[in-house]
């Protein structure tokens, strides 16, 4: 008898333990739409309306180079550095090809400047936990501070912050405002 109430026992801990670790955390489930946000070339698509009509991540950074070269400012690097915003696809820290001319930029300036210092504040979209968001905001700044140091600025010139999903560029649950908010921002003292 003793035998049959430890394994009625065991199996009771086991199926609640099956039971606790297969619960939900009460956050919906993506989207097949908000899964296939990610294109094949590396860019986002962003949705901000019912009319299809939104803008991609690419564009972000494209239409910066277009206000900067409206304002006079060509490919020099100045130019180049008056970018500070860099953004990343969904749920990745992996930094874009066309973001990496401008950081090299940014790079050369702190090498060249070992009085100045620079913050990169690593943001998130509202997506996923606040700790989730946190340590991938991390990992964002943390990228952009290897580039840069490994571009030949100095470790010490870099702080690293992260702010997860709690400031955001853009308000919105949607793809469009989630595009804006999935960022680091390079903040010179």
């Amino acid at each position: 008898m003793n035998i049959m109430m430890k394994k009625t026992a065991f199996a009771l801990i086991l199926s609640l333990g099956l039971v606790a670790g297969c619960s939900t955390t009460g956050e919906e489930p993506m989207t097949d739409e908000e899964m296939s946000a990610v294109d094949q070339e590396g860019g986002a698509s962003v949705y901000g309306s019912d009319d299809d009509g939104g803008i991609s991540s690419d564009e972000l950074r494209e239409r910066e180079r277009r206000e900067a070269e409206a304002r006079g400012e060509g490919g020099d690097e100045a130019s180049l550095r008056r970018i500070t915003t860099f953004y990343f696809d969904f749920d990745t820290s992996e930094i874009k090809m066309e973001s990496r001319d401008v950081l090299a930029a940014h790079a050369r300036y702190l090498a060249s400047n070992p009085n100045v210092n620079v913050r990169l504040e690593g943001h998130t979209d509202e997506r996923g936990t606040k700790e989730y968001n946190l340590a991938l905001g991390e990992r964002r700044a943390n990228a952009v501070q290897r580039f840069l140091v490994v571009n030949g600025a100095d470790r010490g010139q870099i702080e690293t912050v992260s702010y997860g999903e709690e400031k955001p560029a853009a308000m919105g649950s949607n793809e469009s405002a989630w595009a804006q908010n999935r960022r680091v921002e390079l903040i010179f003292r």
